[in-house]
């Protein structure tokens, strides 16, 4: 194993140090239990909540500020967040108008992030919880019972920070969160494994001219495994599922989110996003946004991921709202 840490056991507790240092004026981390708030908390507005494993940096920590999100809870890598980790975050960050907590679909997140919304409306803290479930590639999984959340998360939190930040209501935010895990589906591919600290070597075989066709953000196996085909042919196994499954007409406007894994340069990225731009074309859609970058990452895992969001004029709007973290910034 090759990495740039020091312990295993330090990683996440030092990783947040770094981000602390690296911005101060946008966040304060606290660390008993670890979360992560705006370096000055706004509580006239819905407070957006989210969280999960480490390993997937830049979400969910990087996506704390202005237009986005209020706090993150950072569990251990790969690893849920705890009630109390939420509990506290929540209290830190929400005031008379709530918290929204948006929850990708694994086990340990349902279930703790269940427990800390329990525990907060015991507080008499108004609060609702949605959960994100785009990825088309399985219905059951490692670590789901369903769907899981994959790339509609960032977009979640994108859109309903804005929102939030707008002075929406608790519902309508609420509301809008559900709507934007309805309309989007996602799917990705891994070329290579990756490899958890505390645990020393990479999390699953993969032979050097094998690619996994629907793999999870944790290295979860997806639908299959076959040979390495060229990156067009990559990108068609990952579009046509998602198109025939929400399913996306002709005319629709989308928003194509082309995700690095951690592991693949942006060039190859933009190779990706060339060929899905033309499938999606050729579909009749119209891509009036886009995202390209690695934003949802699985440690050192080398892969991607496509998400389409169907757009309609509000989501747009709160798309195109300014925004100011670590990790997106734009219109400020």
């Amino acid at each position: 194993m090759k990495k740039l840490i020091n312990s295993p056991e330090d990683v996440v507790t030092e990783a947040l140090q770094g981000m602390e240092l690296a911005h101060p004026d946008l966040l304060k981390v606290h660390y008993h239990p670890h979360f992560i708030t705006r370096a000055v908390p706004v509580k006239n507005k819905v407070a957006v909540i989210s969280g999960g494993g480490s390993g997937h940096e830049p979400m969910h920590g990087g996506f704390v500020g202005r237009g986005m999100l209020d706090a993150a809870c950072p569990g251990a890598v790969f690893t849920s967040p705890t009630p109390d980790q939420m509990e506290a975050a929540t209290k830190a960050v929400a005031g008379e108008k709530g918290a929204l907590l948006i929850v990708k679909n694994y086990t340990g997140d349902v279930m703790n992030f269940d427990l800390a919304a329990e525990l907060v409306r015991a507080e008499n803290i108004p609060i609702e919880s949605v959960l994100i479930n785009d990825d088309v590639a399985v219905e059951d999984s490692t670590w789901t019972a369903g769907r899981r959340g994959v790339g509609a998360t960032v977009l979640a939190e994108k859109i309903c920070g804005a929102a939030a930040e707008a002075g929406q209501s608790l519902a309508e935010v609420s509301a809008l969160c559900q709507r934007v895990n309805g309309q989007a589906r996602s799917m990705g591919m891994a070329l290579t494994s990756c490899t958890v600290p505390h645990i020393g070597k990479p999390t699953f075989d993969l032979p050097a001219d094998e690619m996994e066709i629907g793999v999870g953000i944790h290295g979860e196996p997806g639908r299959r495994r076959a040979k390495i085909l060229p990156a067009d042919g990559i990108v068609e196994l990952l579009v046509d599922p998602i198109l025939s499954d929400l399913p996306f007409k002709s005319g629709d406007e989308v928003l194509l989110f082309v995700n690095g894994l951690g592991g693949t340069p942006l060039i190859e990225l933009y190779i990706v996003y060339r060929r899905a731009a033309q499938l999606l074309q050729k579909a009749g859609l119209k891509i009036t946004r886009n995202l390209v970058g690695s934003y949802i990452t699985s440690l050192e895992m080398a892969g991607t991921a496509i998400t389409l969001l169907k757009l309609d004029s509000e989501l747009t709007r709160l798309w195109d709202a300014p925004v100011l973290t670590p990790a997106l910034r734009k219109g400020v």
